[in-house]
């Protein structure tokens, strides 16, 4: 089992860059631990920021830093980022095209026991809504340490989603493919065609293994890039399989459903199932025990695809 999760791999990026690119500058607030930014700010003291309990401050500063020619990473607990600093990161960050990368960590029901207020199943929706704003969920450590050294190399906002604990390997150091703004496709399949983001890949890849041993062909597509979508993966996968499935840690409107759904409507009309979290308060638990309660699991993907197949 990986013991490194997504945030600690931002936390290594950043920190090896950091030692030849003095523009590189981390704000947190008052969330460097939960964040894994910790040996970030005692490394490189000059270059991290400590805002404390104000999220819409942690945006504008960072946008001002943007705008004196430093690349500025922002953290803190999705669920306050998307929410409290949302008309920050809409005018100060998007619509002044500033080059900010805001990091939303302990996403979806990363919190799970502390309920609906630290949960962030919206943040798909409300993010994607904004002009010019990019909104991805890597999968894996590996894939997260590739997003952040190619948003090192742009200069447009992004706001990146984590959740809080390891998840399991979806690739390799040694065999990561990841192309800026280009969905990955895992596995290609002519029975069903399961689109995932974030932390919901993994299960999809589970699921597409036990699909096989019981004849079904599935392929599964690594939708990291939310927005920009990768519309032409969709159509591909979709243009492929007799039923699509969609597998997101989010609220079931808005999402990642709501975007597939569009692009196969208009292109290549299939059957379109979305596996979300429920309109609705979720029950509180460990990520696993929400994730089993909802089918946001191997099991669950396989069971949705065999009662809509």
């Amino acid at each position: 089992m990986n013991k490194i999760p997504n945030r600690q791999a931002i936390c290594e990026v950043l920190m090896e860059k950091a030692k030849e690119d003095k523009d590189i500058v981390v704000l947190c607030s008052d969330s460097r631990g939960s964040a894994s930014l910790t040996p970030f700010a005692n490394e490189y003291p000059k270059q991290f920021v400590e805002v404390g309990i104000a999220e819409q401050n942690l945006v504008s500063i960072a946008a001002g830093l943007a705008k004196c020619k430093k690349k500025p990473f922002a953290a803190s607990p999705a669920c306050f980022l998307s929410t409290r600093s949302y008309e920050q990161a809409k005018v100060d960050c998007a619509y002044s095209n500033t080059n900010v990368t805001l990091i939303g960590i302990s996403g979806g029901i990363s919190y799970g026991a502390l309920g609906m207020s630290h949960h962030s199943a919206q943040d798909i929706a409300a993010m994607s809504a904004i002009p010019n704003m990019r909104v991805y969920l890597p999968s894996d450590r590996f894939q997260t340490a590739k997003l952040i050294e190619a948003l090192l190399k742009d200069e447009k906002p992004a706001y990146i989603r984590v959740g809080r604990n390891p998840v399991e390997d979806v690739y390799t150091e040694e065999n990561c493919p990841f192309e800026m703004d280009k969905a990955t496709v895992i596995t290609e399949g002519t029975d069903v065609a399961i689109i995932a983001c974030g932390e919901m890949v993994g299960p999809a890849v589970q699921a597409a293994e036990l699909l096989k041993a019981e004849g079904i062909s599935a392929s599964v597509v690594d939708m990291y890039c939310v927005k920009p979508l990768d519309k032409e993966a969709i159509v591909k996968a979709a243009g492929n399989a007799k039923l699509v499935v969609t597998v997101e840690e989010h609220a079931p409107f808005g999402g990642l459903g709501s975007m597939v759904s569009q692009v196969v409507a208009g292109e290549c009309p299939k059957k379109v199932v979305n596996l979300a979290l429920p309109d609705a308060p979720v029950i509180t638990g460990t990520s696993k025990e929400v994730f089993d309660y909802y089918g946001l699991n191997g099991e669950g993907i396989v069971k949705t695809v065999k009662e809509n197949l």
